[in-house]
């Protein structure tokens, strides 16, 4: 499917959408499902306002910070393991139980251990993310060509010349899965966090919104932050994954 014909699917896929909850929403002549008129007007009048961008901002931020950490670490920690059986044999009942626990359960411990402050927001959702992204990874390492390494070690590569042409072409499919799943479950992760025990951010706007049954609040604002990442997805990540596997035939 070229990019053309995916883009008027998704156009056409998206005007469907739009159409059924309008005729729903005629239907039911609720609040509960607000038309998409309505919704659109409380969206440009919250940005118009300013209060949307602002506590968009604040919840970009945060999983920037969170992004970026649970990715390094996980990463180094992922390759580590998937390189050195022994240590993934002593670890990999953490890597177990952190994979088990409730987010709820992080989310609310990092909050009483170090308080409600930003430091305990960006460490319940770090916690969360590193766990899958360490797997992704170590099966990534696990899966390295054993013959492409022996046959950089026999032409005297060095450390810096056999990761970049033997090893990052290998692990980076396992980089990307990480960073998109990353991204949905970490954005995610942080509404609830800020739901909990923030005082700005989407995750508190939308639990002010429940509070009121204000359901077109509640899709407006939801509408635009899937829209900020879905915009990261199609302008970064998807760039980012086209150029790295420019090598493949």
């Amino acid at each position: 499917m070229t990019p053309t014909q995916w883009n008027s699917g998704a156009a056409v896929s998206a005007l469907l959408l739009l159409g059924l909850w309008h005729m729903g929403a005629l239907s039911l002549q609720s609040p509960m499902l607000p038309p998409p008129l309505d919704v659109a007007e409380v969206l440009v009048r919250d940005i118009r306002t300013g209060q949307l961008p602002y506590h968009l901002g604040v919840t970009l931020a945060r999983l920037t910070v969170s992004f970026a950490l649970a990715m390094s670490v996980g990463t180094a920690i992922g390759i580590a393991l998937g390189g050195h059986p022994g240590l993934n044999r002593l670890f990999d009942p953490w890597l177990v139980l952190l994979l088990n626990v409730p987010a709820l359960v992080t989310m609310i411990l990092c909050y009483v251990w170090l308080g409600l402050g930003e430091t305990a927001a960006i460490t319940a959702v770090v916690i969360n993310k590193i766990p899958n992204v360490v797997v992704t990874l170590r099966e990534g390492t696990r899966s390295l060509d054993r013959d492409l390494m022996e046959l950089a070690q026999a032409y005297r590569f060095g450390w810096i010349k056999t990761f970049r042409h033997v090893i990052w072409p290998q692990l980076y499919p396992f980089i990307m899965a990480a960073s998109r799943t990353g991204l949905a479950l970490i954005w995610k992760i942080i509404l609830v966090v800020e739901l909990l025990g923030r005082s700005n951010g989407m995750g508190y706007q939308l639990h002010l919104f429940f509070q009121m049954f204000d359901v077109a609040s509640i899709l407006a604002y939801t509408f635009a932050f899937v829209l900020v990442v879905q915009t990261i997805e199609l302008l970064l990540l998807r760039p980012l994954d086209r150029r790295a596997k420019r090598w493949r035939r």
